[in-house]
């Protein structure tokens, strides 16, 4: 963090909040945040009365398995980001980091769109675990596996995809990009990549083959549910996933929320949208690093940091009120 906290020394133009998907979810993650700030804890208790089952106790004791599974993943993700952003509100009320635009990578949008008002937490909270259990149900009716392929350029990949019905799934920064489809269908181009140039293919822990159109039967269950829920225009630009273009209505929101289940995640675009509009610095608000990273390789000069922790949001804080 110390370098970062140099960087924003520097005259700083516009900020990006940017929330984690699926995949960065560990055991023990936000037990701080509910032991040391009354903010925080008010979102964990909200989240296990809506679902009916202490889904903190889950993402602060595990067991890992369960944690994993899509069905908890994804609201406990959510959770967590909301609780970080509450968290860093509460610690640092005057000098807090007022985003410009928000942005979150696949699940991570439902949490940017919650940050920005369009959806209230409890909304998001229950969508996010629906989400989550239909995508797990469409990978047993369909079943399916994606990979992430190192250094190959999208056009390559491709064709690879077209040549063995795989599918592009996340364009998350240069020299990394998702597949989805069939496991041959995967396997089959994994190997053709390689062939083709590609540094490694490496298999992702995944319980179906998300954004591609093999979970359809997700998307067409979930759609009923995004339709009637209560959505409102976000008081904050959102950067949809799907067309990397800003969501400013709701109907534009339940369309993408729809969209998003079987489609590809333009995330490196999403990106350089948000560096094209002035956007000079990222708080990826949630655990790990992930986004963090994909940031940094789209852009070297972009300043990116994580909060994740008590830890981070208190020398963020000391060193905003310092400045």
């Amino acid at each position: 963090m110390g370098r970062w906290m140099k960087e924003m020394n520097d005259k700083m133009n516009k900020i990006g909040y940017v929330f984690p998907g699926q995949g960065s979810q560990y055991v023990g993650m936000g037990r701080d945040l509910y032991e040391k700030s009354p903010a925080a804890k008010k979102v964990f208790d909200i989240a296990d009365a809506v679902l009916g089952f202490p889904l903190s106790q889950l993402c602060f004791e595990g067991p890992e398995e369960e944690l994993t599974l899509t069905v908890n993943a994804q609201p406990a993700l959510l959770t967590i980001s909301i609780a970080c952003l509450a968290a860093f509100k509460e610690a640092a009320p005057n000098t807090f980091l007022a985003p410009s635009y928000m942005a979150g990578h696949s699940l991570g949008e439902y949490s940017a769109l919650t940050a920005a008002g369009a959806l209230s937490f409890e909304t998001a909270v229950n969508l996010s675990r629906e989400r989550g259990r239909l995508m797990y149900e469409a990978g047993l009716e369909q079943p399916g596996t994606m990979a992430a392929i190192i250094a190959l350029d999208k056009d390559t990949l491709a064709e690879v995809c077209e040549e063995t019905g795989a599918y592009l799934a996340n364009m998350n920064c240069p020299g990394q990009i998702v597949i989805s489809g069939t496991k041959e269908a995967v396997k089959t181009a994994s190997k053709l990549a390689r062939t083709r140039g590609a540094k490694i293919a490496v298999p992702l822990e995944v319980s179906g083959a998300f954004h591609s159109p093999l979970i359809k039967s997700a998307q067409e269950k979930l759609a009923p549910q995004i339709m009637t829920a209560e959505v409102k225009a976000p008081d904050i630009p959102v950067i949809g996933n799907t067309e990397a273009q800003i969501l400013d209505s709701a109907d534009s929101i339940r369309s993408e929320l729809c969209d998003q289940v079987c489609h590809c995640v333009e995330w490196e675009n999403t990106v350089r949208y948000l560096l094209n509009q002035g956007v000079d610095t990222f708080v990826e608000i949630g655990p790990g690093q992930v986004l963090t990273g994909m940031i940094k390789r789209i852009d070297t000069n972009a300043k990116a940091i994580n909060i994740g922790s008590m830890e981070d949001i208190e020398a963020l804080s000391a060193h905003l009120g310092g400045t």
